[in-house]
């Protein structure tokens, strides 16, 4: 582990860009919808986001062996889907309410590879929480689309396939050539059903701003931001302010959506703070161990694949 700088309270403030940029993306995305679809956003955004990764990391990919490039397929994959599937729900879904049942993916992923008995207490709480968005939708508060659900669960199943490819990846492949590749092809794997969505972007020349800043505060400026707090804060600390996510998402779609919530949906979403919260000081009481199994849910989705497994909440 990494030792933590003197003066951490920049590290901090870097992880909360981090998580108000990748909000505000998704919540500039949800504008774009009307016009270019969730999966025509998802393509574009993962284009133009390999586009600049690859110009920064230039990987050598023809040095790759075969077992390298099937890791960055396969993230490549992972990483079109969750980020489609999750644009998909929430065009049904409040930001928020989408991101908490995003989570129970790394969660249940968590408990599974851990050697604790206490991640099946963190996912069982975790799955109250959903319990009580259920009761909410039942109340007729806001009825929560089925659909949206299903896709956040969704888009949450291949967070944990990106989880388990981004690490392998991270030890075959150096820096982050192989995330760059892996974007390319996420953008490509899209584009069946994001083509034509994104090719209405043509006849829209004024969405090209919002486009490129979806791009940039979902992809290149969490990257940066992130990998600036990685070098002021321990792992385990850079982990455990990622759990707030849920939390900067209502907050971010508040202020911009207008989505509002009642005190149900406020309970439901801490108890999945708390329980990213409780799964990743498992895995830090763990790493202090030999365990290499042991897993931290947060910040799977933005940070180097390429860093040291052993090292990194991954």
């Amino acid at each position: 582990m990494s030792p933590l700088n003197p003066s951490p309270a920049t590290g901090i403030l870097l992880v909360v860009g981090s998580c108000l940029s990748l909000q505000f993306g998704a919540a500039l995305a949800s504008g774009l919808f009307p016009y270019l679809g969730p999966w025509g956003v998802t393509t574009l955004r993962l284009g133009l986001a390999a586009l600049f990764l690859l110009a920064i990391a230039r990987p050598a990919a023809w040095r790759w062996s075969r077992e390298a490039w099937t890791g960055v397929l396969l993230l490549g994959a992972s990483l079109g889907a969750m980020n489609g599937f999750f644009f998909a729900s929430i065009e049904r879904l409040p930001l928020a309410v989408a991101v908490a049942f995003e989570f129970i993916g790394p969660l249940v992923l968590a408990a599974v590879l851990s050697r604790s008995g206490r991640d099946l207490l963190w996912v069982g709480i975790a799955a109250t929480g959903m319990v009580l968005l259920g009761v909410e939708s039942a109340l007729g508060a806001e009825s929560l689309d089925p659909a949206g659900i299903a896709f956040a669960l969704v888009a949450g199943g291949f967070w944990a396939a990106y989880i388990l490819c981004s690490a392998r990846v991270g030890r075959q492949v150096p820096g982050v050539g192989g995330l760059a590749v892996a974007m390319a092809i996420g953008a490509m794997g899209t584009m069946i059903p994001g083509a034509p969505g994104a090719l209405k972007a043509v006849h829209h020349p004024e969405l090209a701003g919002l486009v490129l800043g979806v791009a940039l505060l979902s992809s290149v400026v969490p990257y940066s931001l992130e990998l600036g707090a990685l070098r002021r804060l321990s792992k385990p600390a850079f982990s455990v302010l990622l759990s707030l996510e849920p939390v900067f998402a209502a907050a971010v779609a508040w202020v911009l959506l207008d989505q509002t919530f009642g005190w149900l949906r406020a309970v439901a979403i801490a108890l999945v703070v708390a329980a990213s919260v409780g799964t990743t000081r498992t895995a830090v009481r763990q790493s202090r161990r030999p365990s290499p199994d042991a897993l931290a849910p947060a910040a799977i989705r933005h940070t180097d694949p390429a860093a040291p497994a052993a090292d990194t909440p991954r």
